[in-house]
Parts: C-alpha cells; structure tokens; sequence
C-alpha cells in the first residue's frame, strides 16, 4: 500500500485543520503552517518548554513548518520565483538606487570588534522545511498521532434549522463504527481498509459505513432539540459481531497467493537445507576427554619432576654436577668428577616439543567443535527467519472505532 504525492498532501492538511492549525501559505506541492499548541505538543517533542509553559502560564510560541510534498516540483517552483524576481529587479549603478543593500547598523561588538555577522534566526519564529512524503518519519509521525487521538471519537449528527424549532425531539440511533486493518503478508504484502458500521439497536451491519457518514455533518457537539436513545446491544456483543462478519467475508477471498507462498517457502527451505546439510555432514575430529586429562596431568606431573618440588621427589645425591647434596651441606666436588646427563637433557627437549603439538591438535579440536555448534545455531536461523518470510499469514488489525448518533 502507498500513497500518492496527493493523497499526501490531503491527508495532512486534514489533520492539520482538525487541529486548527494556521495554514499561511499553499500550494499543490507545498504547505506553509503555523502549529496549533496540539500539533505542537503531538509534532514537536518539546515536553520540558511546554510544561514551563503550563507551570509559569507563559504564552505559548507554537512552531511553524513548511512540509513539501513534491520536492521536484517544490524545487522548480523556487527556481522559476527567483528567475522572475531577477528579471523584474531594476538594474541601478552600484551604490544608488533602491536595489542598493542597506548599510549594516552599528552595534555594540562592532564598534570595538569590526562588523559582526547577523546570526541566523532560531526559536519559534524560525520557519523549519521538511519533505513529507510516503515513508517519511514525519509522514509517520503524523499517522501515529492521528492514530493516537483519534482512535475513539464520538459524534452527532447535526440537526436542520427546522428540527431546533420543531416542537417534537428527533431521534438518533447509535452506531458503532470500527475500521479495520486487514494484511495478506508472504514474502510480498498487502493492505486492505474495511470500516464495518453495527447499529445498536437492530443489529444491523453495514459495509462501506464510511461513504454512509461522508453524506452527513457530524460535530463532536450534541444538537439541540435532539434525544439518544438507549443501546440494545452492548459494546462487546457488537465488537464480536463486527469480527465474525468481517472474518467470514475473509474466508470467501481466494487464497492462491497462499499456496504460491507456500510453495516459494518448500523451494527455500530445500535449498537452505542442502547448503547447511553439505557443511554439517563434514567429519569433525572428536575431542578425546581422557587422553586431555591424562596428557595434562603427565604434563603437570613432568614439570613437578623437573622443578624438583613434587611429593615424590627424592633429594638426589648422584655426583652430576658442580656440587651435591650431603649431610644438609654443599661440598665443591673435584672437576674430574662433573658428568652430564646427556639421557635425560635429550629426555626433556622431547617432553617439551611433544606438549606444544599435543596441545595444538586438541585446540584444533575444540575450535572445529564450537563451529560445528556455530553452523547448528546459524542453519536453525535462517530456517526460522525463511518462515516467518514466506510463510502465509492474514492479520487484522482494528486501527480506530467510534460512537457515531445518526437520525
């Protein structure tokens, strides 16, 4: 669903005379308005400015907008405005004549500091430019603030001059009016709008209610000389009423286009299973927790041996080196006597070189483990992201209702 420059364009300026804005200046491409202190309040996000306005009783300064609603078109309006104003200015000498700029006033910071720049208009007086169009942030924030007061609204239907001075009250009838929002959704979208009018007297629905109370001048105001009558049927019984009509009129439309989803949906998820069930199929290296283990306390064990410190390391007294352990006293030991335990020197470069290539492959393992995860947890996202996709689905939505007392 989209919307024309156009039908833009009504719609704002809808909701800005709802709320008694002050349009200023108007164009097919273009509206100049000075906020009411509603749109204000809805439009602007100056929460702190307007409770200082409501504490102090300060009048308010309402902010002023130009909203563009045909930026090519807003842009070559400008263009032929400037074009012209520069044909029709006079040609005078420099320095003479009315087309000369006025000479900048003398002020207090240019008397001592040279010419001071002018500095550009702020606050409310400042008019601000923006392009609402179909998708634009503004455009949104209008509809959720439209949505927002306007979601329950309650009005009569006005009297003729005649009925004020009939002797007899007329009589209205009260109805219930819902707007629903209806989307067929897949992989493509679509929107559809039925406002269903119920009476609570007799029940009955009306389809297309809208283009029954587009003939009439409604008023939030209560007319003179007129009388309501009581409901027959409760709100909540007339809500279910209205969504069993409108879910039974959704059950006659045809539903191909769900099949087609679903179909597009089977082809998806084919092949996002074939990819992910190639990569998973893939021979992973298993982690063996008790060659880590005992490889790791081997390893703790050998270092103790080395250090020396371990519990079952005995106090060695074998003459290998320049001094050994005798009586809990060091003795010098003769040159002659110095051997080198060549064995066990070869032994622990081999311990040592070993340690680093074992602990590479369980890493490796490890690693190729957690990815394996990685690639479950990425494969059951994307199924899950390809459903809600393309996967069929009717929601119905009930965007704004209202009380309408109709003769």
């Amino acid at each position: 669903m989209t919307m024309s420059p156009h039908e833009v364009q009504a719609y704002v300026l809808t909701y800005l005379e709802t709320l008694d804005c002050q349009i200023m200046e108007r164009s097919p491409a273009h509206v100049t308005v000075k906020l009411s202190p509603e749109a204000d309040k809805a439009l602007t996000n100056r929460p702190y400015y307007w409770g200082f306005v409501e504490r102090t009783g300060a009048p308010a300064e309402t902010m002023s907008f130009t909203f563009v609603f045909d930026p090519d078109a807003y842009q070559q309006a400008l263009e032929a405005e400037e074009a012209k104003a520069a044909q029709l200015a006079p040609t005078a000498s420099p320095g003479t004549g009315p087309g000369t700029p006025e000479a900048p006033k003398e002020t207090i910071l240019g008397r001592y500091f040279g010419i001071v720049p002018s500095l550009p208009q702020l606050g409310p007086g400042r008019i601000l430019k923006e392009d609402v169009v179909y998708g634009s942030r503004r455009l949104q924030q209008i509809f959720n603030a439209a949505r927002e007061g306007g979601a329950f609204v309650n009005l009569f239907e006005q009297a003729a001059k005649r009925q004020l001075r009939a002797t007899a009250p007329a009589v209205y009838e009260p109805w219930l009016g819902v707007c629903f929002k209806v989307e067929f959704a897949c992989d493509l979208k679509k929107e559809e709008l039925h406002f269903i009018g119920i009476s609570l007297r007799t029940g009955e629905i009306v389809e297309k209610f809208g283009s029954k109370l587009n003939r009439r001048d409604l008023s939030p105001r209560l007319a003179e000389n007129m009388h309501v009558q009581t409901a027959k049927v409760s709100l909540s019984d007339a809500g279910a009423a209205l969504e069993s009509h409108l879910t039974n009129r959704l059950l006659e439309l045809d539903y191909s286009w769900a099949e087609k989803a679903k179909e597009r949906l089977d082809l998806e998820l084919a092949v996002v299973d074939t990819y992910y069930e190639a990569v998973l199929r893939e021979d992973t290296p298993e982690v063996d927790v008790d060659t880590i283990s005992a490889s790791s306390t081997s390893s703790s064990s050998t270092d103790q041996d080395h250090a020396g410190i371990g519990p079952s390391a005995p106090i060695q007294t074998s003459h290998s080196g320049p001094f050994h352990i005798q009586n809990a006293r060091l003795q010098p030991v003769e040159p002659n006597s110095v051997t080198i335990g060549s064995d066990v020197e070869l032994a622990a470069e081999a311990v040592v070189q070993a340690e680093p290539e074992t602990d590479t492959e369980q890493d490796k393992a490890r690693q190729a483990v957690m990815d394996r995860e990685a690639m479950k947890l990425q494969y059951e996202t994307r199924r899950t992201e390809m459903i809600w996709q393309y996967e069929p689905k009717v929601k119905v939505t009930a965007i704004s209702s209202g009380m309408f007392h109709l003769r």
